[in-house]
């Protein structure tokens, strides 16, 4: 199920793609690709389920990685005869012709040292080099026809989001795909159909077909995780302006002092001046940043012209913002992707970008609805017109194995091949066990944060202080200890107890699809990176995210500005809030990137080569669990409204303790040194690191 980051991030079935030694990465994991060619030989669920041809079963084919769901499980079986009836519309995303080829392009023009280092393509090169052959094209459209399903679209003119789509009956897909279908418990509870195995394609196919789409009938979409911005959240008293300036001495101490009051939305201006970007005097000028959100905001860019001026920075100059969108609008009601609670989260990715970056370009593309071939049509948008050189993507989600891997890795390999790098929000509940987010069915890293081919942007607890500067930084993970009801305590010995009193933490982890990329060679620990999720230990070390951070605790958050719904029901006007989650720090992240690219005087494309090759410099705060100077304890006192969207009392107040990212297996420690709670650290002299 896809979600947001920060507001919080997507989800999406993947597959797997083969990734190339002595580049990012040696090669993907377990999961099989559609490189593999096995005999189909799996026996079907049940008697009574759609059946595969002799012919099918003899015969030599390869097997498609995440076309069987999780969830399709014996224990999940629906009662009753199998799923034979009704139609099957099948996305085929195309592998192009050179998928092996695209890859190593993609590492050696992003690895400082190759010969071809910074020799980008322009996106017609891209095509002419690596899109699916009309002979490919021909091959995959021949046999779905010949199996009974029509051929609906094609798309085959680029290698970023190419691909075929067909429908016919249920019992036509099986055969195409040699499977059966049944009815499962889905992940939301409803029956739903489902393949009883991996699809398979006919092995001459191999190499042409990437992933496949829409074999079952869950819905994939990506939830936003704060109220939709129907009504405002009001920011409630107290909090200050800058961290420490106003101190809770009326409310009980704790860890033996009393507490600051949280922070009432930090200003771009202070975040420039923390992260070194004020005195790099970069504003990004001659870069453009792409973001991609589904649908789009109504009062965008006003809403975004009005901060600007109430933050004391400029708004847009004409055509600095363009918006496109991706599609018509579908799926847009409160129980599907509920277009509205993005608009939040296009405001947020805006904002944040334009505050760090005031005078780069910013290109919006809004995706037609949350799921996966939405979001994988916008990106390839994005890098078939090469849009811009930075993409922002606040979204990810909760499974890092599902059918689109290779889809989306697709795409990010045209992207690095064209000098366009893409940053990930690494998520909001730490290794997103059950204990940090119910919906999880384990200890995982999100995706597409895990890929070797974007940048995961962690988050942090940030105090800046009166002048705009950096005191102090910590992961971000948040234990919150309500006021008791008599006020003269706090609920339980701070923080709390876990996961009771667990209120959100920055993602991170260990991957079990991607093997360690090369530049994370040498600097993330051995010991690290081969400690897989499960408590198991691999024969070799595997890709860990985040690979930097930035601000993204909502208890030292950003400020934003939006239209909104106001507390009488009726009138709507631009608000004020205080937001957080790593839809925080992936734009902010984006937006200090583009002035990294104005300083250097060029495209900087898929940046964690450069990024870990400053590791241990001055580019970079080494953000750990206990900041030097700091008390070992670092807490905050906050309060809410009762009702954040109409004001309405008595106000909550509670003691949040920082830099708590997880208990047990799925802690995330922020240690000395590399860690998978803030990868590399977050920006200091990032900026002035490229200039000449």
């Amino acid at each position: 199920m896809p979600y947001y980051a920060g507001l919080r991030g997507v989800s999406g079935a993947l597959a797997t793609g083969a990734l190339l030694a002595g580049g990012l990465a040696a090669a993907t994991t377990a999961p099989a690709t559609a490189a593999t060619t096995t005999p189909a030989t799996t026996t079907p669920a049940s008697t009574t389920a759609t059946s595969i041809t002799a012919t099918q079963v003899a015969s030599r084919r390869s097997a498609i990685g995440g076309t069987h769901p999780a969830w399709a499980v014996m224990s999940a079986r629906v009662d009753g005869p199998a799923a034979v009836a009704g139609t099957v519309t099948a996305r085929i995303y195309l592998a192009g012709r050179d998928p092996a080829g695209l890859a190593a392009y993609a590492v050696a023009v992003s690895t400082p040292g190759d010969g071809l280092y910074h020799h980008y393509l322009t996106p017609a090169q891209v095509t002419a080099r690596f899109a699916a052959s009309s002979t490919q094209v021909a091959a995959i459209r021949s046999w779905l026809t010949s199996a009974g399903l029509a051929i609906v679209t094609v798309n085959d003119r680029n290698v970023a989001g190419g691909y075929i789509t067909a429908r016919g009956p249920a019992a036509a897909a099986g055969q195409a795909f040699g499977v059966t279908f049944a009815m499962y418990r889905g992940p939301d509870g409803h029956a739903q159909r489902a393949p009883s195995q991996t699809a398979t394609v006919p092995a001459s196919l191999a190499g042409a077909v990437l992933a496949v789409s829409g074999l079952d009938t869950a819905s994939h979409l990506m939830k936003p995780d704060l109220p939709p911005p129907g009504l405002n959240y009001w920011t409630a008293p107290s909090c200050s302006a800058y961290y420490g300036q106003k101190i809770a001495r009326k409310k009980p101490a704790a860890y033996g002092r009393h507490q600051p009051w949280t922070n009432c939305g930090y200003t771009p201006s202070q975040i420039r001046g923390a992260y070194g970007v004020t005195a790099a005097g970069m504003t990004g000028r001659g870069q453009t940043v792409a973001i991609v959100d589904a649908y789009a905001s109504p009062t965008m860019p006003a809403d975004a012209n009005q901060y600007a001026k109430i933050t004391g920075d400029r708004p847009f100059t004409a055509g600095q913002y363009r918006q496109f969108q991706v599609g018509p609008f579908t799926q847009a009601g409160p129980a599907a992707c509920g277009a509205p609670g993005w608009y939040g989260e296009e405001t947020l990715d805006i904002e944040s970008v334009h505050g760090q970056a005031p005078a780069a370009g910013i290109r919006y593309v809004a995706a037609a609805n949350c799921t996966d071939s939405a979001f994988i049509q916008a990106l390839a948008f994005i890098v078939n017109r090469n849009l811009a050189s930075i993409v922002s993507d606040s979204w990810g989600d909760l499974a890092e194995s599902s059918t689109l891997n290779a889809a989306y890795d697709l795409v990010f390999q045209t992207g690095a091949a064209e000098g366009i790098g893409f940053f990930f929000s690494s998520g909001d509940s730490g290794y997103e066990s059950p204990g940090e987010d119910p919906a999880s069915a384990g200890e995982q890293v999100d995706y597409p944060t895990s890929s070797p081919y974007v940048t995961s942007v962690g988050g942090t607890s940030l105090a800046i202080g009166k002048h705009s500067n950096y005191e102090w930084e910590t992961a971000w993970g948040t234990m919150l200890d309500p006021l008791a009801a008599h006020g003269k305590s706090w609920s339980s010995p701070p923080p709390g107890s876990f996961p009771a009193d667990y209120d959100g933490s920055s993602g991170g982890g260990v991957s079990t699809q991607y093997l360690q990329p090369a530049y994370q060679n040498g600097v993330v620990p051995a010991s690290l990176a081969t400690r897989l999720p499960d408590g198991t230990v691999s024969a070799t070390p595997m890709r860990v995210v985040p690979d930097v951070s930035a601000l993204a605790d909502p208890s030292t958050g950003f400020l934003v500005g939006q239209t909104t719904l106001q507390p009488d029901g009726t009138t709507y006007a631009f608000s004020l809030s205080r937001i957080g989650g790593t839809s925080v720090s992936s734009p902010t992240f984006a937006g200090i990137e583009a002035d990294a690219q104005q300083a250097f005087g060029s495209r900087i494309g898929l940046a964690n080569p450069v990024i870990y090759a400053r590791y241990g410099t001055a580019a970079f705060h080494d953000v750990t669990a206990h900041p030097a100077g700091q008390p070992d304890n670092l807490a905050e006192v906050r309060s809410n409204y009762t009702d954040a969207g109409t004001r309405a009392g008595p106000l909550i107040t509670g003691l949040r303790t920082l830099g708590i990212d997880g208990e047990g297996s799925a802690t995330l420690e922020a240690v000395p040194g590399y860690d998978d709670a803030t990868g590399v650290g977050s920006p200091w002299d990032y900026v002035q690191s490229f200039k000449h």
